[in-house]
């Protein structure tokens, strides 16, 4: 667990259980048995933070269950600031369903009816502690419905005012949005907010209505003014970064992936690390490329494992896998 020198990175969203199941390339109707593991994007992004010896809080809510209490536990576990976790006597923890194709890529079964995530008001927000981040990073889920849309508009406000830099992963789960409109409308509602913004080829192409994401100016459409940096990233190809003064692409790492959950989180922790305890990282490639390097080596480590909390590594890992690799 980090010290307090650390800069604080909050990590503001949804916290659920991901049920996966214990065999690979099989329907959900056919799985036998599922292993439970914790899930949740923003909740995956503040564990990542804290294993890489960053200083990470989570700000959300659980159910007041078994599942929930399960969940601020595995916070605390990993390092993770809780003061800003509510939990909910009403509502239950999320629960999500969550079938890997032989590939290991996913599709997703969701309970939410509604659930404790969903209902998350502003006046349950702790101020004082988001008015202290140097990043606030977040998510789209959080905008599907009221309270907890609002209370996500407030916490951005708050966490400005406090002098953080907003980043934002939209992390596009479409069976929880009414339409793909409705999802491509809600996701770009705050676009303009960030200062900068981490999406997945297949995120251009949905936002971009079916552009080519390998072509720049594709990718480019996305851009603000505001904007610090643009941040693809295209599975074990690797990344690619925009930002107002360079652009370009660092190479990824081909490994036997088992599950993709939480490699984009874990992208995104060891970004946001980075830039927390030197955002002169947008003036300086060398600087970015090498961060963005350690977070390409930690994307691919966390597909190795099942479960994404559990699979994410450490810096010591991951540059001891970015070395070995390189003596391949």
């Amino acid at each position: 667990m980090a010290g307090s020198a650390e800069p604080l990175v909050i990590s503001f969203g949804e916290m659920l259980i991901d049920f996966v199941p214990d065999t690979s390339g099989v329907s959900l109707a056919e799985s036998y048995a599922f292993i439970k593991a914790p899930g949740g994007a923003p909740a995956n992004v503040a564990c990542a933070i804290s294993k890489l010896g960053g200083h990470a809080a989570f700000v959300g809510k659980v159910g007041d269950d078994e599942f929930g209490r399960m969940l601020a536990d595995i916070l605390k576990k990993n390092g993770v600031n809780t003061d800003g976790v509510i939990f909910d006597t009403d509502a239950r923890t999320a629960l999500a369903f969550v079938t890997l194709r032989k590939d290991g890529e996913r599709e997703f079964m969701f309970y939410r009816n509604p659930s404790a995530d969903m209902l998350l008001k502003e006046s349950e927000l702790n101020i004082g502690m988001i008015k202290k981040a140097k990043i606030f990073h977040y998510g789209s889920i959080s905008l599907i419905s009221e309270p907890c849309r609002s209370a996500h508009l407030a916490a951005m406000k708050a966490a400005r005012e406090g002098g953080a830099l907003l980043s934002y992963d939209p992390n596009l789960r479409l069976p929880l949005w009414p339409s793909p409109d409705a999802a491509r409308s809600g996701i770009k509602s705050i676009w303009s907010d960030a200062d900068f913004i981490k999406v997945s080829d297949n995120e251009v192409e949905f936002l971009t209505q079916g552009g080519d994401a390998e072509k720049e100016d594709v990718c480019m459409s996305l851009w603000h003014d505001k904007l610090k940096g643009l941040f693809v990233t295209d599975g074990e190809k690797g990344c690619r970064y925009f930002t107002k003064k360079f652009k370009g692409r660092v190479t990824g790492f081909s490994v036997n992936a088992v599950d993709t959950t939480g490699a984009g989180d874990s992208f995104v922790g060891a970004l946001l690390t980075a830039v927390a305890r030197d955002p002169s990282i947008f003036d300086n490639e060398q600087k970015l490329r090498e961060a963005l390097t350690l977070a390409n080596a930690c994307g691919a480590i966390c597909t190795t494992n099942k479960g994404a909390i559990p699979s994410l590594p450490t810096t010591k890992q991951a540059q001891e896998f970015i070395s070995s690799y390189k003596a391949k």
